[in-house]
């Protein structure tokens, strides 16, 4: 008796789709479909709150070869909706391995789809945009065509999403410094990832992190060195509340850094658009121009929204914080890639400085949030 293949099969909103072998958990999953182009760290990139409500493909053939550990992780569980490969490794070869890649979706109900021409599907995506998608198996990949096409064209789109309350921190916690003290950091987690609090830990820092919907009173309670507003997943235009936070703290004049989401809420509330990119920037070898020093750095992304910034490398801020500095911009599309404000001391940058994994070229930034807060605390002082 012949043993029948399993099946499943990735179907895109605009009907076209695309058949596979299903592993990790076995069901239907949706959500927007995006490509990262990371040739390692996948374990990073599915525990990456900021991947929250999308179905990620690997553009790198081979995957799941290293396995899955404990340490690697950038939280508590795999946030993707759905994972794509083209090549679902068969061994774990990984001396640090704890358990492989397969075991770990099935634990966290995640729908995955393999042996799929993956290339032809990023080109694809490079051509008409990011949209909504569906991954199928079981029995839920035998329903018509058409079914799954409508099904998919029902979900939600990431424009106009929320997603900070699905992925901040249910109650406010605290990690101590290590090493020589040199401040404290009021986090406002929004998707933080584990890498960017060990950062801060480690130059000396107090982190105290706060839920998304903590208020500027609650941030500034501690009398921190700096507040931080941390990466995260959804629309920048549906923070109101955490923009409207910011404007309060950045008014008071407390140090501000941000990254990511937390780029492009420094953006809005000085007074700046954000907008949808096409299909948006991810992966760990993105070319980003730092303007203050003139280098070209390689660097790690995951944002599919931006900040817009109309005029040259100085602009005034619309909401009226002063000269604002477009400080890195991307050089495969000009993209705002980070914001330097003149007149408080407040900076940001699009991309992931911790870089978990990927390069290191941009880990400076934590310095100067150091540099910031010790200035901040020498004004204080008199």
């Amino acid at each position: 008796m012949a043993i029948p293949i399993r099946s499943a099969i990735l179907v895109l909103e605009d009907g076209k789709s695309f058949k596979g072998v299903p592993f990790g958990a076995t069901g239907s999953t949706l959500g927007e479909i995006v490509f990262a182009t990371g040739m390692s760290g996948y374990q990073e990139t599915l525990t990456d709150p900021s991947y929250a409500g999308q179905i990620v493909l690997q553009t790198a053939p081979h995957i799941g070869n290293t396995g899955m550990n404990d340490r690697d992780e950038e939280s508590d569980k795999i946030w993707v909706s759905g994972y794509i490969v083209r090549d679902l490794s068969r061994v774990v070869s990984n001396f640090r391995s704890q358990r492989s890649l397969e075991t770990d979706l099935q634990r966290d109900s995640v729908v995955g789809i393999s042996n799929l021409d993956t290339r032809t599907l990023t080109l694809h995506l490079r051509d008409i945009g990011v949209m909504r998608a569906g991954i199928f198996s079981g029995e839920e990949a035998k329903a018509p065509i058409e079914t799954l096409v409508e099904r998919v064209r029902s979900a939600d789109q990431m424009k106009g999403k929320s997603l900070s309350s699905v992925v901040t921190t249910a109650a406010r916690y605290t990690v101590e410094h290590k090493g020589t003290r040199t401040g404290s950091v009021a986090i406002l987690d929004l998707g933080i990832k584990r890498s960017t609090i060990e950062n801060m830990v480690e130059r000396g820092l107090d982190v105290e992190v706060f839920p998304a919907t903590a208020s500027a009173s609650d941030l500034m309670s501690i009398n921190p060195g700096a507040v931080f507003y941390s990466n995260g997943p959804g629309d920048p235009e549906t923070a109101t509340s955490q923009v409207e936070t910011l404007q309060e703290i950045l008014k008071a004049g407390v140090p501000f850094f941000g990254i990511c989401f937390g780029n492009q809420l420094l953006g809005r509330a000085l007074g700046f658009e954000t907008y949808k990119l096409a299909f948006g920037h991810r992966g760990i070898n993105q070319p980003v121009l730092d303007r203050r020093t003139g280098r070209v750095e390689v660097t790690a992304h995951n944002h599919g929204f931006a900040v817009r910034v109309d005029g040259g490398e100085y602009v005034d801020s619309p909401a009226g914080f002063g000269k604002v500095r477009v400080s890195h911009i991307c050089l495969n599309d000009n993209v705002v890639e980070g914001l330097e404000c003149q007149d408080i001391p407040a900076y940001s940058v699009q991309y992931h400085p911790e870089a978990a994994a990927g390069p290191h070229d941009a880990n400076y930034l934590f310095d100067r949030l150091i540099e910031m807060i010790q200035q901040y605390q020498d004004k204080k002082a008199n």
